[in-house]
């Protein structure tokens, strides 16, 4: 029987100038780290992280504008799934081996985002099942608690990044601001405990 292995990187690929607080530094692959405001990046990976992040915040948009539950529920999941790729795009990338999901490789190269990625995880199913158009699977709680959710997570994602938050657009968004949550970490964790 033979094992599939697979590597990650912690570095993105080869970028432009890395700016690491008020000087601008050359550094392929290395991203600066300004205190408590995450790496500030360049080139490519930082480029598409903002793309995800923005398309992100339009699936927040369409979730909080959905007629139905299901529809709300699915939107915030996908919104979800693209800032956990805006990570992807930065910190990891696979070179060979196993196919693993998203859910499954953010905690690898984002410890930090660990929790978030187990509730997200856990709510792969429910999605798949409203896209199947199952009914029934999700009520408007649990649809609005994943828009909440996920609204938070792309604020967290973009804190660890060192992005401008996403300025939520569409209908007035239900994450009260100043929400916080994963214990120890100073970080918003899932169902915004500290």
């Amino acid at each position: 029987m033979t094992t599939r292995t697979t590597t990650w990187t912690t570095t993105p690929p080869a970028v432009g100038p890395v700016t690491t607080g008020a000087t601008t530094t050359r550094a392929p692959g290395r991203a600066g780290v300004v205190a408590g405001a995450g790496p500030v990046l360049a080139g490519r990976p930082a480029a598409a992280a903002a793309d995800l992040l923005a398309r992100a915040r339009d699936g927040l948009g369409l979730a909080r504008a959905a007629a139905t539950p299901g529809d709300r529920y699915v939107a915030s999941h996908l919104a979800a799934l693209r800032s956990a790729a805006a990570v992807l795009a930065v910190r990891g990338r696979p070179r060979r081996g196993a196919v693993l999901g998203v859910w499954q490789v953010l905690p690898r190269v984002a410890p930090e985002l660990a929790e978030w990625a187990l509730l997200f995880a856990a709510g792969a199913p429910r999605r798949a099942a409203v896209e199947a158009e199952r009914t029934g699977v999700v009520s408007a709680r649990d649809a609005d608690d994943l828009l909440r959710d996920a609204e938070a997570f792309a604020g967290v994602v973009a804190d660890v990044l060192g992005l401008p938050r996403p300025v939520p657009t569409g209908p007035v968004g239900l994450v009260a601001a100043g929400s916080s949550g994963l214990r120890g970490s100073g970080l918003p964790g899932p169902g915004g405990e500290r």
